[in-house]
C-alpha cells in the first residue's frame, strides 16, 4: 500500500514523456499583439491550427488534431453557456481556462487508464487597448501561464519557446505593422521548426526569409487576425496576405 503513491508519480511521469514524444512533430504556433489587433499565426500539414473561439478570443494548437478539435469545441460550448447565462462581455479567458479548460485537461491528464489530451495550445483575447490583451499557454497537463500582451509562442519544447519569445521581443515585433509582424513569426517560426539558435549564429535576415519560404511550400499557412477597430462583435477573421504566399 506504501508503495502506491510512489507508482503514481512513476506513471504520471512516464505519461509526460510519452505524450511530449508524441507532440514532437507538431509545428509551432506563434502570436503577436500588435497596436491595431493580435496577429496569430501557424503553419501545418493540412489540419486547421488556428481558429475562432468568440467574439475576441481565440485559439491555436499543435498536437494530435482530433485532441486540439475537442478542446476547441470544449472552449466554444463553454463560450456560449457563460454568453447565455450571463453576458458575452462577461466571457473572458480567464474564466474559460481557469474553470473549464484547465481542471478538464488536468483530469484528463491525471487519468492513467485513459487517454491523455496530445496537445499545447496557445489562446488570445483582444482588449479594448494592446496593454490590455491576453495570451495564455494552457498545457497538456492542464498547467497554464497567462500574460498580457506581448508575444505568445507555444511549442513542444518549452525552452526553445522561451527563447523564440526573447528573440520576438528584441526584434520590437509589437511595434511592427501588421505585414512586417507576420514576416517576423514566420521567420521565427522557422527558426523553431528547424532547431535553428536563437542566441548564437543565427541566421541572417535573408537566409531566415529563405528558409520559411521553402518550408512553408506545400504545407497551409494560416493567419488569424483579431482587429482591434472592428465595428463587428466579431473580430476574428482569417486574412491571405499574398506577400506571403511563398
Amino acid at each position: 500500500m506504501t508503495e502506491e503513491p510512489y507508482r503514481w508519480l512513476e506513471a504520471v511521469s512516464n505519461r509526460r514523456d510519452y505524450v511530449r514524444e508524441q507532440i514532437k512533430p507538431g509545428t509551432p504556433v506563434l502570436a503577436a499583439c500588435l497596436n491595431e489587433g493580435i496577429l496569430i499565426l501557424g503553419v501545418g500539414s493540412g489540419h486547421s491550427k488556428v481558429f475562432e473561439i468568440h467574439d475576441r478570443e481565440a485559439l491555436a494548437g499543435l498536437g494530435h488534431p482530433a485532441d486540439i478539435e475537442k478542446i476547441r469545441q470544449s472552449a466554444v460550448d463553454a463560450a456560449h453557456v457563460e454568453a447565455f447565462t450571463r453576458a458575452a462581455e462577461d466571457i473572458s479567458l480567464r474564466r474559460l481556462v481557469s474553470f473549464n479548460l484547465g481542471p478538464a485537461m488536468k483530469t484528463q491528464f491525471e487519468q492513467l487508464f485513459s487517454a491523455p489530451y496530445l496537445a499545447e495550445l496557445l489562446l488570445a483575447e483582444l482588449g479594448d487597448a494592446p496593454g490590455e490583451d491576453v495570451l495564455v499557454n494552457l498545457h497538456f497537463d492542464g498547467s497554464f501561464q497567462f500574460q498580457i500582451g506581448g508575444i505568445g509562442v507555444a511549442a513542444s519544447d518549452p525552452d526553445r519557446a522561451a527563447a523564440c519569445r526573447d528573440w520576438l521581443s528584441k526584434q520590437d515585433t509589437e511595434t511592427k505593422s501588421r505585414d512586417v509582424a507576420a514576416r517576423l513569426l514566420l521567420e521565427a517560426w522557422w527558426l523553431l521548426s528547424s532547431e535553428k539558435l536563437f542566441s548564437v549564429n543565427v541566421p541572417s535576415e535573408s537566409e531566415r526569409e529563405q528558409g520559411w519560404r521553402e518550408a512553408i511550400v506545400g504545407k497551409k499557412l494560416e493567419i488569424a487576425w483579431l482587429d482591434r477597430e472592428s465595428t463587428r462583435a466579431a473580430t476574428f477573421q482569417l486574412i491571405d496576405l499574398p506577400d506571403l504566399s511563398g
